[in-house]
């Protein structure tokens, strides 16, 4: 295997980036950014295991250089590298179901990689880093197995000058300054997407709530202090209403981070969320977007989608959250929202199948209201007791993991206790809006 064949891809809408051909359980990533010239090097430790024979490894790596590789111990020769793939050819093929054990020492200038959902990955900020990597970018900061489906657990040790705050996917373990630069350890025990795996970098302040159920920390700009306090003291509340609804919160955390620059979206990765400063108004003016950020934590995280086609597993519960959420706030009951987003829906072109949307329109908000509009008209079908017990059932059997919407299909189809089939194909797989009686 020299390159990525056709049954090893990692996923048809994101062409030439992952790999069936092996899954990894670990990451360990040892990397040193200096700032003022956007310098990283790294090293990465990455535990795999091969899904057939593997005659080469091949892994996702954009921007950075690979200087040396060791597999199992053993230093390597025989590695190549493109503009975005590293190839690791080891002396032998490795037979199928063998762990191995890789070592990339790695370094250069990162930055997003072009898509053709706009520059994704490592981006600078005007004082500090973020990293946007969905769906592809995370191979702009460390060699990885781009695939959603490949889940694995996380431990990144950074170190960067010391007037900055470090915040990455997991716990913070430990914390240690010498010579000026501090070294940030995270631990994310969790299994992880690998677009789902941060890095922040900022001045920033920290601070963390945990008068609620889950401890919540924050790292935001000093001068932004009193509208992020206004804007999420909502939190609490939502973090116990959505267990409530979906099932207890899957992680020991959660995470804001408020970049000081303006951001376009906010951003979600595993236990974490992202909000540019526009996002902080002091008004709770972007409180929809904290409960869908906030959703994905059960959607897209812990529950996460084996293929990009199914994306609408993930945007339209975390759509479908902020909906609820408006109505246990006392705002426009869920009802009323899907009675407004349908009519607006019937105005728009309607040439988009959500149950297949394709790589250039995956983030299409079509795909994001009408997979809300199928759970609100699910809910109304099954009624509310299936409904949400279907919910609670989805987000615990499938927790940590990853799943289709053909198993959705079947465990609502359990829960209503009739089928569903015709159902589910009006509104997933036909472009044209299911008229409601």
């Amino acid at each position: 295997m020299t390159g990525r064949g056709v049954a090893f891809s990692g996923d048809p809408y994101t062409p030439g980036i992952g790999t069936w051909s092996y899954r990894v359980h670990s990451y360990d990533l040892e990397l040193d950014y200096r700032i003022e010239t956007n310098r990283l090097d790294g090293v990465a430790r990455i535990s795999g295991e091969a899904v057939v024979d593997l005659p080469a490894i091949l892994l996702d790596l954009s921007k950075l250089k690979a200087t040396k590789v060791r597999l199992d111990g053993r230093r390597l020769q025989r590695i190549t590298q493109n503009t975005h793939t590293l190839t690791v050819r080891p002396d032998a093929p490795i037979p199928a179901g063998t762990r191995f054990e890789l070592e990339i020492e790695y370094g250069g200038r990162p930055g997003p990689r072009r898509s053709a959902w706009g520059p994704i990955g490592w981006e600078e900020l005007a004082d500090g880093v973020l990293t946007a990597s969905q769906p592809s970018g995370s191979s702009t900061w460390f060699p990885c197995n781009d695939r959603p489906g490949d889940k694995a657990s996380y431990r990144i040790r950074l170190t960067a000058d010391q007037d900055y705050t470090v915040v990455c996917s997991g716990t913070l373990t430990e914390q240690r300054t010498r010579s000026g630069r501090t070294t940030w350890v995270y631990d994310q025990p969790r299994p992880t997407a690998a677009y789902l795996a941060t890095v922040q970098i900022g001045q920033y302040l920290r601070r963390t709530d945990d008068s609620g159920a889950v401890p919540v920390d924050y790292a935001f700009p000093a001068e932004l202090e009193g509208r992020l306090r206004a804007d999420f003291s909502p939190l609490p509340h939502m973090l116990d209403f959505f267990a409530r609804e979906f099932g207890p919160y899957p992680f020991d955390r959660y995470g804001v981070v408020v970049t000081a620059d303006e951001l376009e979206i906010p951003l979600e990765a595993q236990a974490m969320a992202i909000f540019g400063a526009n996002h902080v108004d002091g008004a709770g003016g972007s409180e929809r977007l904290i409960a869908h950020e906030l959703a994905h934590q059960w959607f897209g995280n812990s529950v996460g989608v084996a293929a990009w086609k199914d994306i609408w597993l993930n945007e339209g519960f975390a759509c479908y959250a902020e909906w609820l959420w408006s109505e246990e706030r006392g705002g426009s009951p869920a009802a009323q929202l899907a009675q407004e987003h349908y009519l607006r829906l019937r105005q728009a072109p309607q040439d988009l199948v959500i149950g297949e949307p394709g790589a250039a329109s995956m983030f299409d908000d079509r795909v994001y209201k009408r997979g809300a509009l199928t759970l609100h008209f699910l809910r109304a079908e099954i009624g509310d007791p299936a409904f949400f017990a279907l919910l609670q059932a989805w987000t615990s059997e499938h927790a940590h993991s990853t799943s289709d919407t053909a198993a959705f299909v079947a465990l609502a189809e359990e829960h209503a206790g009739h089928p569903l089939a015709a159902f589910f194909d009006a509104w997933l797989n036909h472009p044209a809006l299911p008229s409601l009686a």
